[in-house]
């Protein structure tokens, strides 16, 4: 991997100018596909597609964060990763919401707009996560936005499936599915952050004190 490798323990909490880079390109694409996904969620009246938007607004916010905070020590680094944390829980309990508020209602939503903007989105995402592949293994802070691209490209990859339901069953149920999942994904990938950086900053806290 060269001098860009940060996947080894050595490199742990290194900011390299193609991580920085990398981050600024990613911040890009998840604003401009926040605007796309809230639009044609709204049309379609896809709760998949709506939680996919808030999903990259959130990204977008985090991508910032960590730039914000790539110069500074790791403490503030794991801070950053607990708020990113907790960000990425919310998002899963209004995804869980939002799914049964549609579900209560009844709501079809509409399949090709579904299939063709998670498409367009898992390209923007794709291309995210193999950029920031390998930062995976960094600080709480790297491995949140590691773990972010990656559940939104799954998350994509889901969305289409749904479309392809929605499309085949003429029912709100596959769309809906999908929303669940991509709130147990949010949940699952908020837990793992949010102890490895309370982790971080327990070690911190006792190397300070010693």
């Amino acid at each position: 991997m060269g001098d860009s490798c940060c996947a080894s323990n050595s490199c742990q909490g290194k900011v390299t100018p193609r991580y920085r880079r990398a981050l600024w390109i990613a911040l890009v694409i998840n604003a401009v596909m926040f605007v796309v996904e809230l639009g044609a969620g709204w049309n379609a009246g896809s709760v998949s597609l709506l939680a996919d938007a808030a999903d990259f607004l959130g990204d977008a916010a985090n991508y910032g964060v960590s730039l914000l905070v790539l110069s500074m020590a790791l403490v503030w680094r794991s801070r950053a990763a607990l708020v990113k944390g907790a960000t990425m829980g919310i998002y899963g309990v209004f995804v869980l919401a939002q799914a049964a508020w549609n579900g209560f209602n009844g709501i079809v939503p509409e399949a090709y707009t579904m299939g063709v903007v998670g498409a367009l989105a898992l390209a923007a995402n794709v291309s995210v996560a193999v950029m920031l592949y390998a930062f995976r293994d960094g600080d709480a802070n790297m491995r949140s936005v590691w773990l972010c691209s990656r559940n939104d490209a799954i998350g994509n990859i889901a969305v289409i499936l749904a479309a392809g339901g929605v499309f085949g069953l003429g029912a709100a149920w596959p769309d809906l599915l999908v929303a669940v999942i991509m709130a147990g994904l949010g949940l699952s990938a908020a837990r793992s952050v949010i102890t490895q950086a309370r982790a971080e900053l327990k070690e911190i806290a006792h190397v300070a004190h010693a």
